[in-house]
C-alpha cells in the first residue's frame, strides 16, 4: 500500500513494533487503561471552536460548548488544522445522505408547524373550491368569496410551499432535478393559473389541489424526519479527539502550559503517563507504551522509545515522553483523517434517494408531456383550453401519494429497524444496501471483541496449568494493561483463588515481577528469557506466534514455569456472519491496522474472502475506494476512529454500537446491539423496504400512464377526458393504498 507524504515513517514503526510484540511477548505493563482516559474526552473540551458542517441546516446541533465571556478568543489561530471551520460547504445531511439535503434549514418542528397551519387554512379553501362544491352538489356565493379563496391560498403556497420552493431552487442550482423539483412545479403551476382564471381568463381553478398537494407533502417530510436521526456530527467529535493544552519545555528547560494551537515545528513538548499525545512528533527521551487503539486499529498498546514516532491523539501509557513536535495544523495525522472523511462525506452527498429518482424522471415526463398538450392544443386557436390542459397535465404528474409513498415505508422500516436493534442515520445508503455485494469488516472491537483472552496455556514438567496461571493471576491483578486484563478474566472464569502478592515492581520494557508466597515470580517476555540463557519450548513459542499471538513467560526464581499466550477474542456472532454471506454469495473482506499474522490467523479462522492488514486511516478508505471498482457495492464495518474515513467511502458505512462516537455519528447504520449478526438484519430490511417502496411509488405514479394522457385531452373526441374532480379521487384512492402497503413492511 502506498503512503502519504505525511506518513512515511507510520508503516514502518508500526511493522517494527508489530514483531516486537509477537516475537519479544509485548513487554506490555502498566499502561494507563484508554478507556478511562477516553471517558475524559468529552469533558476536557470547555473551548471547542463551532464548527459549520453544514449552513444549510438549522436544526443541526452545533458545537457551543466555549462560554460567553470567552468570546471564541481562539478563533484566531488555525486549531491546530482541527477546525478551521472545516469545509463550510460540508453538505453531508445523514438523513438523506443528500436526497433531501432540500429540508433547507427546516427543522422536524417547523415542518410540523407548517403543516398543521396549512391543514387548517385547507378547510376553508376545500369549502370555497368550485370542485368540491360541484362534487358534493352544494354553492357558496358571497362578496370576496373569490378574493377570500385566493388569500387564503395565497399563504398556504408561501408559507406551507415555502421549504419545496426554496429546495426546487437548489435542485436547480445543482442541477438535480428531484422530489422538490416535481412538488415545486406543481404548485407554481396550480397557484399561478387559479391566481389567472380567477380575475383575469376564464377558467376552473386549482387551489383545492394546490392546498391539499401541499398539506400531503408537509405531512410525509414530517413522517420522514421524526423517523430519521439528526445530522452527522462526525468532524466535531474527531476535534473532540484532540487536547487542548500540552506541556512545552522550554529553552531553559522548563515545563509550561501552552495552548496546542501555539505549538510550532521544533517545539518540545512533555506527555505524562495517561495524558494524551497532543500533535505528531519524534520521541527524544522516555520509554512508555502507546495506545494507538482507537487511530491506527493496533490492537495491543505499542512500546515507545526514543526516536520512534508518536501520533497526536493516542494515549501514552506509564512512561514519562519527550517529543519533538513535527506536524502541526493540517499536516496532522488527526487533521488528515479529518479530510478523508469531510471529501469522503460530500462525495456520499450527492447520492440522490430511490424516491428523488422516481420523482427525477416524473418531472421529466410532466414538463414533456405539458409543452406537448400545450402546442397541441394552441393548433386549435383556443388559447384558454390548451392552457387549461396543460395545468391539469402538469398537476397531476405530481401525485398527492407521491409525497407519502416513501415517508410511510420509511416510517415503517426505522420502527422495524429499532426493534432489531439498528438506529438508521442515512436514508440513502440503507436504500441501497439490497446492492451490496462486498463487506469490509474492521477487525478490533468489530468481527472480535477488542479484549485479549487467554487461547493457550503451555506449563512445564512438573507444573500444572491451574498452577501456572494461578501464578500470572495472582501477579497480573497489580497490572492495568490489557493483557492483564485477558489473565485476570481468566482466572476468574476459572473461580482461582489469589495468592498473597508483595514487592510489585514493573520492569520497563522487559515485564514484571513480585514475591509471591516468598519466591520470586517474574511474568515476561521471550527477550529476557534470551538475555538470561533461560531455554524454551521454541517450536511452540513460534507455533503460537504464527498465529498473531501475544505470548508471556512465567518465572519463579528464574526457573521457567511455562508460557500463556493471549490473542484478541473473536466475537461467536462473528462465525454465523461470515457464513451466511459466503452463502449469499457476498464477499467478506478484513481489513485492519493490526498486524498481518493477527489478522491472517483471525481470517483463516473465520474463512473470510480476503484480509488487508497493517493498513492506517488514508489506506483503508483508498482501499474502499478500490473495491468500489468495476461498480461492486461496498459496506464497510468498524468501531475506531481509524475506521470513519472508510466507514464514510463506503456506499454503506456500519459502525458497532461499542464504538467510538467518531465512528458512530460517521456511520450510516449502526448496530445498537454490537452483534455484527445484525448486519444481515440491515440487508433484509433494506431488500423489504425497497420492494415496498417501489410498489407504493406504482401506486402513486403508475397511474400517471393512463391520467396524463386523458388530462392532456387525447381522447376527448370520444367523450373521455380527465376533470379535477376525478383526478382527485383517484389520488386519494391511490394514497390510501400506498399507506395500507407500508404498513405490511414485514422482516422474518
Amino acid at each position: 500500500m502506498g503512503n502519504s507524504n505525511n506518513h512515511g515513517n507510520e508503516v514502518n514503526y508500526q511493522k517494527q513494533t508489530h514483531n516486537h510484540h509477537v516475537h519479544e511477548g509485548n513487554n506490555h505493563h502498566n499502561h494507563s487503561d484508554h478507556e478511562l482516559a477516553m471517558n475524559g474526552v468529552h469533558n476536557n473540551h470547555n473551548h471547542i471552536e463551532q464548527v459549520h458542517l453544514s449552513e444549510q441546516h438549522n436544526h443541526r446541533e452545533h458545537i457551543h460548548t466555549s462560554q460567553d465571556k470567552h468570546e471564541h478568543h481562539h478563533q484566531k489561530h488555525d486549531h491546530s488544522g482541527h477546525s478551521q471551520n472545516i469545509d463550510k460547504g460540508h453538505n453531508h445531511h445523514s438523513e438523506h445522505g443528500g436526497g433531501h439535503d432540500k429540508h433547507h434549514g427546516h427543522s422536524i418542528g417547523d415542518f410540523k408547524k407548517r403543516f398543521w397551519v396549512s391543514l387548517v387554512l385547507t378547510i376553508p379553501i376545500s369549502y370555497l373550491s368550485m370542485m368540491i362544491q360541484m362534487l358534493f352538489g352544494y354553492h357558496v356565493d358571497f362578496p370576496g368569496d373569490t378574493f377570500l379563496l385566493f388569500l387564503l391560498s395565497t399563504i398556504v403556497f408561501f408559507y406551507g410551499g415555502k421549504p419545496f420552493l426554496l429546495g426546487a431552487w437548489s435542485e436547480i442550482k445543482d442541477k438535480v432535478p428531484g422530489m422538490m423539483l416535481l412538488i415545486s412545479l406543481a404548485i407554481v403551476t396550480a397557484y399561478v393559473y387559479s391566481t389567472l382564471t380567477a380575475f383575469f381568463i376564464e377558467g376552473s381553478d386549482f387551489y383545492f389541489e394546490l392546498a391539499t398537494l401541499i398539506v400531503i407533502m408537509l405531512l410525509g417530510h414530517w413522517i420522514e424526519m421524526k423517523s430519521i436521526m439528526g445530522a452527522s456530527k462526525a468532524l466535531e467529535e474527531l476535534i473532540k479527539l484532540m487536547p487542548k493544552e500540552a506541556h512545552k519545555i522550554d529553552t531553559s528547560g522548563n515545563i509550561i502550559e501552552v495552548s496546542v494551537e501555539d505549538l510550532k515545528q521544533g517545539d518540545q513538548i512533555l506527555v505524562k503517563p495517561g495524558e494524551k499525545i497532543p500533535l505528531d512528533g519524534m520521541i527524544f527521551e522516555g520509554h512508555s507504551t502507546v495506545d494507538e487503539s482507537m487511530l491506527t486499529g493496533e490492537s495491543v498498546p505499542i512500546e515507545k522509545t526514543i526516536g520512534m514516532e508518536a501520533i497526536g491523539g493516542s494515549i501514552n501509557g506509564e512512561g514519562v515522553l519527550k517529543i519533538n513536535v513535527q506536524k502541526t495544523g493540517s499536516d496532522t495525522y488527526l487533521a488528515q483523517v479529518i479530510q478523508l472523511v469531510s471529501d469522503a462525506e460530500k462525495t456520499k452527498s450527492k447520492a440522490q434517494g430511490f424516491a428523488d429518482t422516481a420523482a427525477k424522471w416524473l418531472f421529466y415526463v410532466a414538463v414533456v408531456a405539458g409543452v406537448l398538450t400545450f402546442a397541441y392544443w394552441m393548433t386549435t386557436g383556443d388559447t384558454d383550453f390548451a392552457l387549461e390542459r396543460m395545468v391539469t397535465v402538469l398537476i397531476i404528474a405530481c401525485p398527492h401519494a407521491l409525497g407519502l409513498a416513501t415517508p410511510l415505508v420509511t416510517s415503517r422500516s426505522t420502527s422495524i429497524a429499532a426493534k432489531k436493534g439498528l438506529l438508521i442515520r442515512n436514508r440513502t445508503a440503507f436504500e441501497s444496501a439490497f446492492r451490496i455485494n462486498r463487506i469490509v469488516f474492521d477487525k478490533t472491537g468489530t468481527l472480535t471483541e477488542g479484549n485479549f483472552g487467554v487461547t493457550d496455556i503451555h506449563p512445564t514438567s512438573g507444573v500444572s496449568e491451574e498452577e501456572l496461571l494461578k501464578l500470572a493471576y495472582s501477579v497480573e491483578t497489580q497490572s492495568e494493561h490489557p493483557i492483564a486484563h485477558g489473565i485476570v478474566k481468566e482466572g476468574k472464569k476459572r473461580n482461582l483463588d489469589l495468592y498473597e502478592v508483595k514487592d510489585y515492581k514493573n520492569l520497563t520494557g522487559k515485564g514484571l515481577v513480585a514475591q509471591v508466597n516468598g519466591a520470586e515470580i517474574a511474568i515476561v517476555s521471550p527477550g529476557v528469557l534470551r538475555e538470561k540463557n533461560i531455554p524454551f519450548d521454541t517450536e511452540t513459542y513460534e507455533t503460537l506466534a504464527q498465529q498473531g499471538k501475544t505470548v508471556i513467560f512465567v518465572l519463579k526464581e528464574n526457573a521457567l514455569q511455562g508460557m500463556i499466550a493471549l490473542a484478541d477474542i473473536i466475537r461467536e456472532s462473528s462465525y454465523q456472519i461470515i457464513k451466511e454471506l459466503n452463502r449469499l454469495g457476498i464477499e467478506s473482506i478484513m481489513m485492519t491496522g493490526d498486524n498481518n499474522r493477527v489478522a491472517q490467523y483471525v481470517g483463516e479462522k473465520l474463512g473470510m474472502t480476503k484480509v488487508i492488514a497493517e493498513v492506517l486511516p488514508h489506506e483503508k478508505s483508498s482501499n474502499v475506494k478500490v473495491l468500489k471498482e468495476d461498480g461492486m457495492k461496498v459496506a464497510m464495518v468498524g468501531d475506531g476512529v481509524n475506521d470513519a474515513p472508510a466507514l464514510a467511502e463506503a456506499d454503506l458505512g456500519i459502525a458497532i454500537g461499542t464504538g467510538t462516537d467518531v465512528a458512530i455519528e460517521t456511520a450510516d447504520v449502526v448496530l445498537v446491539n454490537s452483534k455484527p449478526v445484525d448486519i444481515l438484519n440491515t440487508l433484509k430490511l433494506s431488500r423489504a423496504s425497497h420492494r415496498k417502496m417501489v410498489q407504493n411509488l406504482w401506486w402513486a405514479a403508475g397511474y400517471n400512464i393512463l391520467a396524463i394522457p386523458l388530462a392532456a385531452g387525447f381522447l376527448i373526441n370520444v367523450g373521455i377526458v380527465i376533470t379535477p374532480a376525478i383526478g382527485a379521487v383517484v389520488m386519494s384512492l391511490s394514497t390510501i393504498i400506498a399507506s395500507i402497503n407500508a404498513q405490511l413492511l414485514r422482516i422474518d
